[in-house]
């Protein structure tokens, strides 16, 4: 068993060091959109501040109000969300002219992930913030983001291997190899939608309480 976790890691550490230049990329990418995320937040008007706070205030309430939280429920929701976004970044990652979408879309998940942390920690204060992000986001994003941005990674290779290597069967095999890697990282997705639904949520469901 240890070595079998020996090895994974090996193979997960070597795969970072082969693609460390497209890992840098999608990295930056991602910081970006979590940076625009915060300023975004920072520049609202007061009318759109007043209502982000009216409809977190309302999630609280409801969450407190809640006494069982309808778990099939949140993990189908979370599993399609997931699902979508790994078929969306698959596809484009499959196409030449998809690349700069798949930019985007690490752009646009970092700018989520910044305005929620900004948005909960404007409203509820920097510790209970803190506490909520942290509770809500940390557990579910330490396998999600690596596996999009791994997604990312995957749909990178693909286009420099199309471009450097026009071959018919080679971009097949290719192909091939882009598609089993995003459904290991789809299971990834799925597992941190087990854990955001089972675990964040219910620690959340105790903790919110005392907000």
């Amino acid at each position: 068993m240890k070595e079998k976790g020996l090895r994974i890691k090996e193979t997960i550490e070597g795969h970072i060091l082969n693609n460390k230049k497209e890992y840098i990329i999608v990295t930056l990418l991602f910081i970006i959109g979590i940076f625009l995320g915060v300023f975004f937040v920072n520049n609202l008007e007061g009318s759109q501040k007043s209502e982000i706070q009216e409809y977190l205030n309302n999630f609280i309430e409801k969450m407190k109000q809640t006494e069982k939280l309808d778990n099939a429920s949140l993990l189908k929701t979370s599993v399609g969300q997931n699902m979508i976004l790994s078929f969306i970044i698959w596809f484009f990652g499959t196409t030449v002219i998809g690349i700069p979408i798949v930019f985007g879309i690490m752009i646009y998940r970092g700018f989520c992930f910044g305005y929620t942390i900004s948005v909960c920690i404007f409203i509820m204060g920097m510790s209970k913030g803190l506490v909520f992000t942290l509770i809500n986001l940390l557990l579910p994003s330490l396998l999600l983001i690596p596996a999009i941005l791994a997604l990312a990674v995957s749909g990178i290779k693909l286009y420099k291997s199309i471009v450097k290597n026009r071959a018919k069967e080679n971009i097949k095999l290719e192909i091939v190899r882009h598609t089993l890697f995003s459904l290991i990282m789809l299971i990834a997705m799925i597992s941190a939608s087990i854990i955001e639904v089972f675990i964040s949520t219910n620690i959340l469901k105790v903790v919110i309480k005392y907000f």
